[in-house]
């Protein structure tokens, strides 16, 4: 079945996609929890003009990620963590952890949009914002143990 995204579903697609999706997954979750509408033909043509419409305001919202990427490109974050005497870290750093370190330096990114893998030790790591469907900015995170 085609179905054409209200908002953004992970792992499957952003908001006015039209994607194919089986039809019990379309039918039980996706339209039940209006994340979804059938692709019929009156649906199709709303879309498209509701994606005229909204063309100038994408544009504008993929140069404002672009000049985001580019101030998180150009800074290196340091995050304080404790650890032991080997370097290893107790728990992890987290989004959130991350997120506050942004907005102390004056850029606010919401935890949501950031990834970061199992950073467990001390030292150099990177996370990356998805500040837009096209546009992924690497954080470069300098972990250091806590005083």
């Amino acid at each position: 079945m085609e179905i054409i995204l209200i908002q953004d579903v992970a792992n499957l697609g952003y908001k006015n996609d039209i994607v194919k999706v089986k039809d019990g997954y379309a039918r039980n979750y996706l339209i039940p929890n209006k994340q979804a509408i059938i692709a019929n033909e009156s649906n199709r043509k709303q879309l498209a003009e509701n994606l005229k419409q909204q063309a100038r305001k994408m544009a504008q919202q993929l140069a404002d990620a672009q000049a985001m990427a580019e101030k998180l490109a150009a800074i290196t974050l340091t995050v304080a963590a404790k650890a032991n005497e080997d370097g290893k870290i107790f728990g992890t750093v987290t989004t959130a952890q991350i997120a506050e370190a942004l907005e102390a330096q004056g850029l606010n990114v919401d935890k949501k949009i950031i990834t970061v893998e199992a950073v467990k030790e001390l030292g150099e790591h990177v996370a990356i914002a998805r500040l837009h469907r096209e546009v992924k900015a690497e954080i470069k995170l300098n972990v250091v143990a806590a005083e």
